[in-house]
């Protein structure tokens, strides 16, 4: 047996219970190896006939949920894996940004500090039960008037390499160069776009100042993390000259950041202006507030990525 008979077991038993997980290992490979014996004494090749003894199991989560006595009937099992996986991607995504965008907006343009994490968290909370409930009536709808979802069959090249192939995946690539990206263009967006004051004037948050070095310095550091990003894919894993490069980069941006929070010089004076919370001690706040959340980030990405090269190491 090959690597997909390995890929096949690893995605199945990340959903069975770990007490049970080495007896099913064995149970399983044992079967499947029966199963390809069978094929190759009718003449299949054993490529050939293990691809087809995994095609006919069928979608390893669905053998996982029979294993576990679980049963995949919340919506329908023809329609729970489809409604489920595009629920986690809606939650995970969606309440966050809007709860963060009205924050921001209660404490910026409301001039409400003191409610703006409140009204972010409720707003947050409020979008996920709104999708969740929205989500779930237009699947059961589906299936009550039989809907065909036309999903394409599961195959066996649908399977997740083992984390010994590749310990970086597309997915976290694709979505730290997305993020990165987003924060590069933020940066000449909130120069030019942002909106503070009830006349609508465009004010920018940050002082026009740093863009005579220290914006283009950030930038060219986020930059750099992009083609870090792409680097770490190319390489299947954390090495540790990955690692010394992401701590460099993670340092280039975190010091000059808080030593423009430390002095007073990160925020526009005329955006500051604007807000009396900022100007009868808030910043001072936002400052510490600011250089706690970076610390913390920095701290734990750096230690995250040596933890995943000692592993890939070992």
């Amino acid at each position: 047996m090959t690597s997909l008979t390995d890929r096949y077991l690893a995605a199945t038993l990340r959903s069975v219970p770990i007490a049970r997980r080495e007896e099913i290992a064995t149970e399983l490979r044992a079967s499947i190896g029966d199963m390809i014996d069978g094929r190759t004494a009718e003449g299949l090749d054993a490529a050939t006939a293990e691809r087809a003894v995994l095609t006919e199991l069928g979608n390893p989560a669905q053998l996982a949920a029979r294993y576990a006595d679980r049963r995949l009937q919340l919506i329908g099992p023809a329609y729970y894996l489809a409604w489920q996986r595009l629920l986690i991607v809606l939650l995970s995504t969606i309440p966050a940004i809007v709860g963060v965008l009205i924050g921001v907006l209660q404490a910026t343009v409301a001039d409400n500090p003191a409610g703006a994490i409140g009204e972010g968290i409720v707003t947050a909370f409020n979008v996920a039960v709104q999708i969740a409930f929205w989500v779930t009536l237009v699947f059961a709808v589906l299936e009550r008037i039989g809907t065909p979802l036309n999903l394409p069959e599961w195959s066996v090249d649908q399977l997740p390499e083992l984390p010994s192939e590749r310990d970086v995946t597309l997915t976290d690539v694709c979505a730290s160069i997305v993020f990165l990206g987003l924060f590069i263009a933020v940066l000449p967006w909130q120069h030019f776009q942002s909106v503070v004051g009830p006349d609508g004037e465009r004010l920018p948050i940050l002082d026009p100042a740093l863009w005579t070095f220290w914006l283009p310095l950030l930038i060219v550091v986020l930059l750099a993390s992009i083609a870090l990003e792409i680097g770490k894919y190319r390489a299947r894993r954390w090495t540790w000259p990955l690692v010394a490069g992401n701590a460099v980069l993670s340092l280039a941006f975190a010091v000059p950041a808080i030593w423009l929070l430390l002095d007073d010089r990160l925020l526009n004076p005329e955006f500051v202006a604007r807000f009396a919370w900022l100007r009868d001690g808030g910043l001072d706040t936002v400052a510490r507030i600011s250089i706690v959340v970076i610390v913390a980030i920095t701290l734990l990405d750096v230690a995250d990525s040596v933890v995943k090269a000692r592993r890939s190491a070992r």
